[in-house]
């Protein structure tokens, strides 16, 4: 591990470790054994693991420590293959983005380090440990399989602890950075919701089975399975999940909901926490709500540069209603996010009603509603007019009342930002109708909608080429005129073998014209409107979509998946045999 034993037994001596009689007690056995000097004083007893790392760290001026359950990740650390870590005398702990965080016996050996960071494509930031502490873990982490129950009887630490502290809500806050004693429940606990911010997961389902629990977590709009524990501990995991939630453990046969504030990795998340009965068990799903990863750059976020412009001019007009529509999961939030961070400043007095409140902003009025004392969307809204407001932010229009308070305030001199539940933007203004919103309202208050879909992006690590199927390319409305090959990825480790790493928005935006306005006034069908939209040159979500693949960003498949629309395509088929071919938009 080191040179110079002699000068380490002083060091240790003058800080009061070990005694000179220790030294050099140590120093004759390890003349016997060959050992280094540390390994010799620990196996005598004279002086602790955890001293020992801490000086040896602070000597090489490196981080230090002592490897123990909770602070590995079983995935990563079978990023380098076993004989090679053997040899390099390493053990990947975890990875935080693309920085790799490694065990090494010799921190301070660049050969090694330029090796690993070769062979796993990361950055590699080394931390000491003893290399027995470094062969006893890489047996359990890099075997084929790890035993959950053996992996959890040993478990008696973590890097998680769980502390009240005083907060606008009373939420239980943790404090993923520290590292306490723990139970083995605790532990498994705080290794799913590392592994998972890591990850950048989403959510976090743990659910019971016949035989065991299964934990996922959803990256990228996609399950995968972090660890199935015994079934006998489902109660307990539950138990422990509830507890910190702040929900009620001894309710079983009631869906419940709980929230908690966590510090992971110097930043703060939110968690919610939902339970539900199942025949079964319980299940529970965590959301996961990273503040740091919210994206309120509207050109980072998907959106092409003249769909952006359209955007930017419905929510720069005074008053008006801007919807954004899609299905749940579909990136509504963060584009009404994206949209307040542009509209924030000193001069404008901005609320939002939202359910929940995911993110919390500067400069906005946040109100949470809550139907159980008669805070409702309608109701928060109504209290709302009478606070002065410039923009008003409406989580979502549910039912016909917040729709027509929703349209009142904007036709009052208020910009009113919300979303709805449909699939293009033409349905948007049906559906205003069908919940008892005059069209002649309609056609007043509108500024404009956007429809969106989240479509996965392609892994940088594992780009390749390749030539789609005849049949997605006939569904991508390209049929044999597009012989040239496409990109997707093939599957890496940085990417859990899935070829996909990110999410980017597609985006239909659609103004309302005077011709619109006019079709809204006379109840025209959805399909007239479509009509209307496509002979002018717009495109709708599957054409917003195949520009996404011709630049590059994301696979012909994956494009075809989030935008199917049929009405759309047969649409799009009508206009293409009623007009010439110059009618249809190209393809950049």
């Amino acid at each position: 591990m080191l040179a110079g034993g002699n000068k380490l037994g002083q060091i240790l001596v003058q800080s009061g470790h070990i005694t000179e009689a220790d030294l050099e007690r140590a120093l004759n056995s390890q003349k016997q054994t060959g050992e280094k000097l540390g390994e010799t004083l620990v196996k005598l007893g004279v002086l602790s693991q955890s001293a020992l790392v801490k000086t040896l760290a602070t000597r090489l001026g490196v981080p230090g420590t002592y490897l123990r359950h909770g602070l590995i990740d079983p995935a990563v650390a079978k990023l380098v293959d076993r004989e090679e870590a053997e040899r390099l005398r390493v053990l990947p702990m975890f990875k935080v983005r693309n920085r790799l965080i490694v065990a090494m016996a010799e921190p301070q050996n660049l050969p090694a380090i330029d090796r690993l960071a070769a062979v796993t494509g990361c950055e590699i930031q080394p931390v000491l440990a003893l290399e027995s502490n470094i062969r006893e873990f890489a047996q359990k982490y890099q075997a084929d399989e790890v035993a959950v129950d053996e992996f959890l009887v040993n478990l008696t630490e973590s890097d998680v602890e769980v502390v009240e502290k005083e907060g606008v809500d009373d939420s239980a806050v943790t404090d993923i950075d520290r590292m306490v004693e723990g139970s083995p429940i605790v532990n498994l606990v705080n290794l799913a919701l590392l592994s998972a911010v890591r990850d950048g997961a989403s959510d976090i389902h743990i659910e019971p089975d016949r035989k065991k629990t299964r934990i996922r977590y959803r990256i990228d709009g996609v399950l995968r399975e972090l660890m199935a524990p015994p079934a006998g501990m489902h109660a307990a995991i539950v138990s422990r999940v509830k507890v910190i939630g702040k929900m009620d453990i001894a309710e079983k046969r009631l869906p419940q909901e709980g929230r908690v504030h966590i510090v992971a990795e110097n930043r703060e998340i939110d968690l919610r926490v939902s339970s539900m009965p199942t025949i079964l068990g319980e299940k529970i799903v965590i959301r996961i709500l990273d503040k740091s990863t919210l994206n309120t750059e509207m050109e980072r976020l998907g959106f092409r540069a003249e769909t952006l412009a359209v955007f930017r001019r419905m929510l720069l007009r005074p008053h008006g209603i801007v919807l954004v529509t899609g299905p749940t999961g579909s990136g509504k939030t963060t584009t009404l996010y994206s949209a307040l961070d542009l509209l924030r400043s000193v001069e404008r007095n901005i609320v939002t009603i939202e359910d929940p409140v995911e993110y919390q902003l500067d400069l906005i009025n946040q109100i949470q509603t809550n139907d159980a004392v008669g805070l409702t969307f309608a109701r928060a809204l109504r209290s709302i007019l009478r606070q002065d407001p410039d923009v008003i932010m409406v989580g979502e229009i549910r039912d016909g009342e917040t729709a027509r308070v929703a349209i009142q305030a904007a036709l009052t001199g208020h910009l009113v930002l919300s979303t709805l539940h449909t699939n293009d933007c033409p349905s948007s203004l049906t559906r205003l109708i069908d919940m008892g919103v005059e069209p002649y309202l309609v056609a007043s208050a509108v500024n404009g909608i956007v429809a969106q879909r989240l479509a996965r992006t392609i892994c940088p690590s594992c780009k390749t080429s390749y030539y789609p199927s005849p049949a997605a390319l006939a569904d991508a409305g390209w049929g044999d005129s597009r012989p040239r090959a496409f990109q997707r990825g093939e599957g890496c480790r940085q990417c859990h073998e899935s070829g996909f790493r990110g999410r980017l928005g597609i985006y239909e935006v659609m103004e309302i014209d005077d011709q619109i306005r006019a079709f809204i006034h006379a109840r025209a069908s959805e399909q007239e409107i479509r009509k209307y939209l496509a002979s002018i040159g717009h495109l709708d979500l599957r054409q917003e979509g195949l520009r996404m693949v011709e630049a590059g960003l994301s696979p012909l498949e994956e494009v075809l998946r989030v935008t199917h629309l049929e009405q759309q395509a047969s649409i799009r088929a009508e206009m293409k045999k009623q007009t010439a071919p110059a009618m249809e938009p190209a393809m950049a």
